[in-house]
């Protein structure tokens, strides 16, 4: 393998998420850069019709997107809805000439259609739920590759807030409330990770979600 798709080193500053953009990669390079590099990494590839993305994610990056992946697996348990958590697995069809790894991925509305299956885009529906967090980096390309894997939903977390995007006609809007979860908001989801942020738990996050979910379901 040439040495120029080696993937990033990590910065000094762990609070800074680093990004390499190569132009002109195959197909075939980009697949066999996912097996040289193999499942248990922390960069995470985007590609696009030839043009491959190697993202190695900040510290902050990580502290958020787990406390993400809480919030959702809470609100599956709470809600009695089934959910297949799929981590930042490899999304890609190659007739569409797309990949991606996304920072979480989830099957809810559509859990059933991939027990016991390998995952396989072409002849399986995408993610019903994908959370993107952009503190110190965009994901323009990532929300475009989504977009024609027809992603259902995204969860994108900036620096200034959560947005909820969905795929309507062809293209992502943003939009107050969740496809997978209709009773929660852009703001509710803000209000739980702000929380995060005033706590040494996450555990206490979680408990106040799980009760906030409740009071919710016992309102007339």
């Amino acid at each position: 393998m040439v040495n120029q798709f080696a993937p990033p080193q990590a910065a000094p500053n762990s609070q800074a998420t680093q990004r390499v953009v190569l132009h002109d990669v195959s197909w075939q390079t980009y697949q066999a850069l996912l097996s040289d590099m193999g499942d248990h990494r922390s960069s995470r590839l985007a590609y696009d019709r030839g043009v491959l993305e190697i993202t190695m994610p900040s510290d902050l990056h990580e502290f958020i997107k787990r406390l993400l992946e809480r919030i959702v697996t809470t609100l599956t348990e709470e809600l009695n809805l089934k959910v297949r958590s799929i981590g930042s697995v490899t999304l890609d069809r190659e007739d569409l000439s797309q990949g991606v790894e996304p920072d979480s991925g989830f099957y809810i509305q559509n859990a059933s259609h991939i027990r016991g299956r390998k995952l396989d885009l072409v002849n399986n529906p995408p993610p019903d739920l994908v959370v993107e967090v952009d503190i110190t980096s965009v994901s323009t390309r990532r929300l475009k590759i989504y977009k024609q894997l027809q992603v259902p939903e995204v969860w994108r977390c900036t620096a200034q807030a959560i947005e909820i995007k969905h795929l309507q006609n062809g293209e992502y809007t943003s939009r107050e409330y969740s496809l997978a979860f209709p009773m929660v908001s852009a703001v509710t989801i803000q209000q739980f990770l702000e929380q995060g942020k005033d706590t040494d738990d996450d555990n206490e996050v979680v408990r106040s979600l799980r009760s906030w979910i409740q009071q919710q379901q016992s309102s007339p």
